[in-house]
């Protein structure tokens, strides 16, 4: 690997007889294996090369390496005026894997002070709603959020005695805030409470279950129109991916799963090779509440993914489908990077919806099966949806099928 680093003669063997000579190797293959260029490559180990002859002109042994030795090295290059970019992220990286392989030593935590009992009580309540609930991990940081704020603002600083907690805690707590919040946003504040408040009843903190007393929030069910876009607009958007491009193919792989399945963001981002059965023309699609569910691999979904597949991922460790372009290669950290290219799509094809994020592909899609006859029954098993109440608000997009219900106007005494 040196010798394809550096075509200098001597580097190599010079690196070698250097104190992290015998790291360097192993560093730059695990660069090369996470997809960065080999002119990174170069520029990290060249950056290594000047730390570790620092390390043997200050006589700093490698099991010795730790944030102080690395702070004097940054310290000294930086008076000098020599600092260079790649200089931290190169040694960081090398700590990294001598911490991987035991030559370095992990450094312990500080732990200046037990935890306290808010954080304690919030740690074990997002390991309820992770393993018995089954939520996904966006949706435990946002409940996470709402109970903190509800134990801090009734307690403060004094003592955790859950079991003084009574209705008006409930209420009050709730009454503050809504105002000031969305209907949606306000919903999703008392479900993440009245969960909280059956966690809290479950584990016999409190005695009467309080999660009872949380109001509802007045947010009149199908009062809205699902927002979507025509199947002309879908057709749009998809042709506005640069398909000559790696990252057009992966963008219009996305997009397709989107309008054609009706996935959601966060499955597009767990979506993992051995999901895809080619075979029997089926994609399994890890959906919400640990549920797994199948659907059919249509024609030109499966082109999509194979395009990309053969021509733009590149062979790395994870098993995700969808990679981030730039190194280092891993699948993507959050739905929200789908929701993201959904909307640079929406841009490139001059469409401005009401709604910019994934979900309203989804929303196309059960629009566009219900224009085609498709019913209710069969809208709700392709969106996967556990009730048959869920399907119902698309009910009111079919305006055709509203309009012969509608009555005459009332006539009164025979007048107009």
């Amino acid at each position: 690997m040196s010798e394809n680093v550096f075509t200098k003669p001597g580097v190599s063997a010079r690196l070698r007889g250097d104190s992290l000579g015998p790291y360097l190797d192993a560093v730059a293959q695990s660069m090369v294996g996470r997809g960065y260029a080999s002119s990174t490559v170069r520029t990290y180990r060249w950056c290594l090369a000047d730390f570790s002859g620092w390390m043997a002109r200050s006589h700093v042994a490698v099991g010795n390496l730790d944030e102080g030795t690395i702070a004097a090295f940054v310290d000294e290059r930086q008076r000098q005026g020599r600092l260079q970019p790649s200089h931290r992220p190169a040694i960081c990286r090398l700590v990294e894997h001598l911490r991987e392989q035991g030559i370095v030593r992990t450094p312990s935590p500080e732990r200046t002070s037990e935890p306290s009992p808010t954080v304690h009580l919030v740690s074990q309540y997002e390991e309820y709603l992770r393993a018995e609930r089954g939520l996904a991990a966006a949706t435990v940081v946002v409940y996470r959020g709402y109970l903190r704020r509800f134990v801090e603002e009734r307690f403060g600083e004094r003592p955790l005695r859950l079991g003084e907690l009574g209705p008006r805690d409930v209420s009050s707590f709730i009454v503050r805030h809504a105002s000031s919040m969305s209907p949606a946003a306000a919903k999703l504040m008392v479900t993440a409470l009245r969960s909280f408040l059956r966690f809290l009843f479950q584990r016999g903190e409190i005695e009467v279950n309080l999660a009872e007393a949380v109001p509802s929030v007045a947010d009149w069910r199908l009062s809205t129109l699902p927002k979507y876009l025509s199947a002309e607009e879908i057709e749009c958007l998809l042709d506005a991916c640069d398909q000559s491009t790696r990252t057009g193919r992966r963008d219009y792989a996305i997009l397709v799963l989107l309008a054609r399945l009706g996935l959601r963001a966060g499955e597009v981002v767990t979506l993992d090779l051995d999901d895809i059965d080619w075979r029997a023309g089926e994609i399994v699609v890890r959906g919400k509440g640990l549920q797994h569910d199948r659907l059919p691999l249509l024609p030109d979904v499966g082109e999509a993914l194979a395009a990309y597949l053969r021509r733009d991922r590149p062979v790395v460790s994870t098993r995700r489908v969808f990679l981030c372009v730039k190194a280092p290669l891993r699948g993507f950290a959050r739905a929200s990077t789908v929701s993201s290219i959904v909307r640079h799509a929406l841009e490139r094809a001059g469409l401005n919806p009401p709604r910019k994020g994934a979900h309203v592909l989804r929303h196309s899609l059960a629009t566009t099966m219900l224009g085609s006859g498709a019913s209710m029954a069969e809208i709700g098993e392709i969106l996967r949806h556990r009730s048959p109440h869920t399907t119902e608000i698309y009910a009111k997009v079919d305006f055709a099928a509203l309009r012969s219900l509608a009555q005459p106007w009332p006539v009164v005494g025979g007048g107009r």
